[in-house]
């Protein structure tokens, strides 16, 4: 018989993060086409994974998972169109996604709103840069070398605000939420075990 122990720490979390991506989801399909296009959460669930799970797989492996998933919804059915240019693009994306969790494993390991407030800038900068290259590489709108870079994350520049945006106040709701949890059952601090 096996003995498979509950923790009830990471059921939240896994939740939370999944709550929070469907919110990408549920705005991308009650806006236009990219009107919200980067209001996304994901760069949220990237710092809260990476801070929360001190397990590397989960910390890594669950924002990762959340991206796929809604990306999966969305490029089968809004995105259709846009299949095609995925593979690319994305790739760099995920890159991005795990770099952003690996600055919140170590700009975050305490949790307080200044740390919270550099990881985010961090990650926004990441996810600009990273992502981007996804968007420029092979892309006939731009010439492929330095200044074609460039001009690709000047033209990136209203998506990015739309990404800082997103990661903040979805940022705001995961980190209060589950610092809000903590206090009230305190089953969810971190035991000196390893999750």
């Amino acid at each position: 018989m096996s003995h498979l122990k509950f923790n009830p720490r990471t059921l939240i979390l896994l939740l939370m993060i999944l709550v929070i991506t469907a919110f990408r989801l549920l705005v991308t399909f009650n806006s236009d086409e990219l009107k919200f296009a980067n209001f996304s959460s994901i760069g949220a669930v990237a710092l809260f994974g990476g801070a929360y799970f001190k397990d590397n797989l989960k910390a890594f492996a669950f924002p990762l998972l959340s991206l796929f998933l809604s990306d999966l919804v969305l490029y089968t059915t809004i995105y259709k169109k846009y299949v095609d240019i995925f593979l690319i693009q994305e790739l760099w994306t995920y890159l991005a996604i795990a770099l952003m969790v690996l600055v919140s494993r170590f700009l975050l390991k305490k949790v307080n709103i200044a740390s919270l407030l550099l990881s985010t800038i961090v990650i926004v900068f990441i996810h600009w840069i990273v992502s981007d290259i996804g968007s420029w590489y092979k892309n006939p709108l731009y010439t492929q070398n330095f200044n074609g870079f460039i001009d690709c994350l000047i033209k990136a520049i209203p998506f990015e605000i739309r990404f800082l945006e997103g990661t903040v106040i979805y940022g705001a709701l995961l980190f209060g939420a589950f610092e809000i949890l903590k206090a009230k059952y305190p089953v969810l601090k971190l035991q000196r075990q390893k999750l």
